[in-house]
């Protein structure tokens, strides 16, 4: 068994390394030129020939399609990349521009004023059982600050000074009862006079002093007439929500809403100058 094994396995190895050789040297010949042995050995190798070139065509395929799938897959991530620095630009335009806006506006209100002012920020609310802001604190203790200083917002009137405490401003919220200011309707100039409610559970100013032959209806805004030195003329203070006309007395009973969020008051405008030696308005304090 030995030598037939060992003549077998030569055969074998002779017979791999001629039928290649025999299937190179049929392809390669001219048509004219082949024998019936080439033909044959053609006609067998087609088959072969043929699955083999689709197994490569079908891995050079896969191979290609999954080079650009890696392509696609980098190009994304980077495209992902790209627009993430996109909108990260675009979210701090869009603040920067919306606080130029905020600037400018503060400045028309400052140059609409006409006195000398100083800018400040909130730096602390004090809250009631209700989350009423109830008292706003500055970060701005400027030499000249005195109490009942006029405090204002790009809406409108904050409140006044209540007391300058070391490097910090407390203010009196149009709501708080110790307030008041005279005012007119913007729509028809009739005349009143807004009061803080002092109500914990809601924004509340009462309008005093409007006469019934007055017109003043929900929704009228209710700006400083200019009166009692110390607000400038024209501000916005409130808007009137509810009206009531008595059929005795001459005056009507109006209530109204500051129109500035305190919930959202982040800077704010004092009023430094004014006449201080004219008498404040009946009940202005």
């Amino acid at each position: 068994m030995g030598p037939f094994k060992r003549y077998r396995d030569i055969a074998l190895v002779i017979l791999l390394l001629a039928v290649p050789f025999f299937f190179l040297r049929a392809n390669i010949r001219r048509p004219e030129e082949t024998s019936f042995v080439d033909r044959t050995l053609l006609t067998l190798s087609a088959p072969i020939e043929y699955t083999f070139s689709a197994m490569a065509r079908g891995v050079s395929s896969l191979i290609a399609e999954y080079v650009y799938l890696v392509d696609v897959k980098r190009d994304n991530n980077r495209l992902v990349y790209q627009s993430a620095r996109l909108e990260a630009k675009l979210s701090q335009l869009s603040a920067i521009e919306a606080e130029n806006r905020r600037l400018r506006r503060l400045l028309g209100l400052r140059d609409r004023v006409g006195s000398e002012t100083v800018s400040a920020l909130v730096i602390s609310k004090d809250t009631t059982d209700y989350f009423r802001v109830a008292r706003v604190t500055l970060d701005t203790a400027a030499p000249g600050i005195k109490p009942n200083m006029p405090v204002l917002s790009l809406e409108g009137v904050v409140g006044t000074v209540r007391r300058v405490a070391g490097e910090s401003v407390q203010v009196q919220l149009a709501v708080d009862s110790g307030f008041g200011v005279d005012v007119v309707v913007e729509r028809t100039g009739a005349r009143g006079f807004v009061r803080g409610a002092g109500d914990n559970n809601r924004y509340l100013v009462r309008v005093e002093y409007v006469q019934s032959s007055d017109s003043i209806d929900i929704g009228d805004v209710l700006v400083t007439s200019g009166f009692g030195c110390r607000f400038p003329k024209g501000l916005p203070v409130a808007r009137v929500t509810k009206v009531i006309k008595r059929d005795f007395g001459i005056y009507q009973s109006v209530e109204a809403e500051p129109v500035v969020d305190f919930s959202r008051l982040t800077e704010v405008l004092i009023v430094m100058s004014g006449d201080e030696n004219c008498k404040p308005s009946s009940g202005e304090r």
